[in-house]
């Protein structure tokens, strides 16, 4: 196992527990945003330091230099691999946007300290490739929203119901894996449990309620940061992948592929920017697990770029109605706003975010898209076509939304509504990071793909003889 440069992993989860305790002893809601803010940069940092000298090392996986837990573990626990390489930043990177760019007026509701507590979950999650530990990391994962829509007050059972049971089917479906050893196909104890678990966290129809529940009643905030880095996905890739017999990758992809159409074509008729944003999210994230399951190289590949440009461009997405919602309140799609003349800039990032997750030219969404649906025309030609459906009605929904928002009629407003530094800070990093990715995806993909054949190498080698890996030959 190579070694970092520098204990960057343990760092960048330590910085933000740290600052988690700093946070909460803070009582001025200005003061604690900004040690947060200081807190989620460093961590930023030392993310971004780990995937950088990563890259530099050439190594199939690497571990922390220090080896701190490690010890305490008896086991190697804080790994680095072609997958979570980029995805470590990713997630920094989210948390410290919708840090920065919490306005005055969302000051009060939002929890920062939990925020960093959240934070520094998702960064274990990614750095761990120990089943028991990811098990451990996306229960852990479920305490602080609950804690949120407690503290506000708001109704509880739909998220409870939901969590504790993708929890139990976890935790049930491994231990019946362990009990039988990795080297063999498996029953239905494993699959089954295991399958549910995964269908419950990526919201698949038809357990996707409790993920329209929490952006109804948590701050949008804390929804955002729960669904975007998609950990339903990365739970599919570490436990499931490796051990799943095709039958159950191909229900998996079918569920997901039924709902991106069937999210898509809700996201048109939603009457409030929530529910059309976590509908668009559900039919995306719902596309990533469709490449995850088709097991083609190129379809792999589609996937795990998709899954990067989904989280930078759905935050944007998100980040910007969030914007427009501290101005306005909570927003309806039932008449015009008109508010480009008041904030051109947010319009811009609204657009451009949009574009993005549904693979338009130019901007980071549109290889990884391109590549999914030629991986999965190739592998079955009825998959592609739905693919191609669920991202035209994404489309139309994103435009119709805004032009409900920025066009239609006059506003006028007591109150300027004019971009903050904070935020067209975040807004211009968004807009330069979807361009970039969008003009130069070269770098992605190539990462991209080495991690599908890491990916297909750890399938191949835990599948009994004959392969369960299917190549798409078969399906001429």
């Amino acid at each position: 196992m190579t070694d970092l440069h520098l204990p960057w992993l343990e760092l960048s989860i330590l910085f933000c527990l740290i600052g988690a305790v700093w946070v909460s002893r803070v009582k001025v809601p200005h003061v604690a945003r900004n040690r947060a803010l200081l807190c989620s940069g460093l961590a930023l940092i030392a993310t971004t330091g780990a995937w950088l000298d990563f890259d530099f090392l050439d190594a199939k996986q690497a571990d922390d230099s220090l080896h701190l837990l490690s010890h305490l573990a008896g086991r190697e626990l804080l790994i680095m691999d072609e997958l979570s390489a980029p995805l470590l930043p990713l997630a920094a990177l989210l948390y410290f946007l919708v840090i920065l760019a919490t306005l005055h007026t969302k000051i009060r509701r939002f929890s920062f300290a939990w925020n960093l507590v959240s934070e520094a979950i998702i960064l274990a999650m990614y750095s761990c490739k120990e089943p028991w530990g990811i098990i451990g990391m996306l229960a852990v994962g479920t305490i602080p929203p609950f804690l949120e829509l407690r503290e506000r007050g708001k109704p509880t059972h739909v998220y409870i119901i939901h969590m504790t049971l993708f929890v139990l089917l976890l935790i049930v479906g491994w231990t019946f894996a362990e009990i039988e050893g990795t080297d063999r196909i498996h029953t239905l104890w494993v699959v089954i449990p295991l399958l549910g678990a995964i269908l419950i966290r990526s919201g698949i129809a038809p357990f996707h309620c409790w993920m329209t529940d929490l952006f109804e009643h948590a701050s949008f905030g804390t929804a955002l940061l729960f669904v975007t880095p998609i950990a339903g996905a990365y739970a599919a890739v570490r436990l499931v992948m490796p051990i799943a017999p095709d039958w159950m990758l191909r229900s998996i992809g079918l569920a997901s592929l039924f709902t991106a159409v069937y999210a898509s074509g809700m996201a048109l008729i939603q009457i409030e920017a929530r529910r059309l944003f976590c509908y668009l999210f559900l039919s995306h994230s719902a596309l990533v697990l469709v490449g995850l399951e088709i097991v083609t190289p190129m379809a792999l590949t589609g996937a795990l770029c998709l899954w990067l440009s989904v989280g930078m461009a759905l935050g944007g997405f998100g980040l910007t109605l969030r914007a427009l919602e501290a101005r306005r309140g909570r927003l309806s799609l039932t008449h015009f706003h008109g508010l480009y003349e008041h904030a051109p800039e947010l319009a811009i990032c609204f657009i451009l975010t949009g574009l993005a997750s549904v693979g338009f030219p130019g901007t980071v969404g549109f290889i990884g898209t391109e590549l999914l649906v030629d991986g999965a025309v190739e592998a079955y030609p009825y998959i592609g076509v739905a693919v191609v459906i669920a991202g035209a009605l994404n489309g139309v929904a994103l435009v119709k939304t805004y032009f409900i928002l920025f066009t239609g009629t006059q506003y006028a407003s007591a109150v300027s509504l004019q971009i903050r530094t904070r935020e067209r800070f975040a807004v211009l990093l968004l807009a330069a990071l979807i361009l970039a990715g969008g003009i130069y995806p070269q770098p992605g993909v190539e990462s991209r793909h080495r991690a599908v054949e890491e990916l297909l190498h750890e399938r191949e080698s835990r599948a009994p003889v004959p392969t369960t890996i299917e190549t798409p030959h078969h399906h001429h």
